[in-house]
């Protein structure tokens, strides 16, 4: 098990990097297949910061016609939510009568997400879905929050790298690791 000297804490690697992009040509490959295209590509729309690894992952397995766009959201600080979502850069792209598809590092509380479905619904997307790399269903606080594609659930534990991280920090580590 490799280590990690995070700021004050310590993290242990609990998924390698193989596994990781494993997940995202999985996603890429065959659970996207049988989305319709209707009359326009889909537009996935990356979360930022923390997704950025895995929609650039799961965007070289995608295998139908499609555009990606990125929206930056932050609701933590430190390992903790603080219930606020905040827009640090807009979405510019036109929503309106679009399929999209939602890619998040990960879906905890789920209040970020109730943030984001809420946005795009009133902006008039055809079709909303989700897909999140991590899940952590016991931090979920939102009832009727539906997440269409889920890589991994896990237990409501802090964990960075492979875009996620502690106040800034190991978002650019491959493997992922958990803050104990």
């Amino acid at each position: 098990m490799k280590e990690l000297f995070l700021g004050q804490g310590v993290a242990h690697s609990i998924l390698l990097l193989a596994f990781v992009m494993g997940i995202g040509i999985y996603l890429g490959r065959f659970k996207f297949k049988g989305i319709s295209l209707g009359s326009t590509w889909i537009l996935f729309i990356g979360i930022l910061t923390g997704a950025f690894m895995f929609a650039s992952d799961l965007m070289k397995a995608v295998n139908i016609p499609c555009e990606i766009a990125f929206w930056k959201l932050s609701s933590y600080s430190g390992t903790q939510s603080t219930g606020q979502v905040t827009e640090q850069i807009p979405i510019t792209q036109d929503i309106k009568g679009r399929n999209v598809v939602i890619v998040e590092d990960i879906i905890d509380t789920g209040y970020t997400m109730q943030h984001i479905l809420a946005y795009i619904r009133q902006q008039g997307a055809r079709s909303v879905r989700v897909c999140t790399f991590f899940q952590k269903p016991a931090a979920l606080k939102v009832d009727d929050l539906q997440i269409d594609y889920v890589a991994i659930k896990i237990p409501n534990d802090f964990i960075v790298g492979y875009g996620l991280d502690y106040n800034g920090f190991g978002r650019n580590l491959p493997d992922i690791y958990q803050v104990v």
